[in-house]
């Protein structure tokens, strides 16, 4: 079972990936900021991780900056899914390491595939 870190600070969002995550076999765990997130890979490596830019805390950006800097983590897929949709952020986000950009609105059927397609 694949693993997912989910993060977001929408409770709404939150809910419903992780129903569809879920549901499509996945083994979930939900963080609402980046430092919940780093809190998760004290004690496990995921598959993927699923980062909002825009969160309290510890934003995106710098989450992924941290996840970057662990040797163990360098085959965790990490994708941002963010209302940031100009086109110097998506290419910042990937400039960073992202594997992956996709913004809001999104269709969590296209989401889902998106992911299982970068394994």
């Amino acid at each position: 079972m694949r693993k997912i870190i989910i993060a977001d600070d929408e409770h709404k969002i939150l809910m419903s990936l992780e129903y569809s995550f879920k549901k499509n076999g996945y083994d979930v765990y939900i963080a609402r900021d980046g430092t919940e997130v780093l809190e998760f890979l004290k004690t496990m490596v995921p598959d993927v991780i699923l980062l909002d830019i825009m969160m309290p805390n510890l934003d995106g950006y710098s989450t992924l900056n941290i996840i970057k800097q662990d040797e163990k983590l360098k085959d965790t897929k990490v994708m941002f899914l963010s209302a940031k949709n100009n086109p110097r952020d998506i290419e910042k986000g990937l400039e960073m390491g992202a594997d992956a950009y996709v913004t809001k609105p999104y269709s969590i059927k296209k989401l889902i595939q998106q992911i299982e397609e970068m394994f």
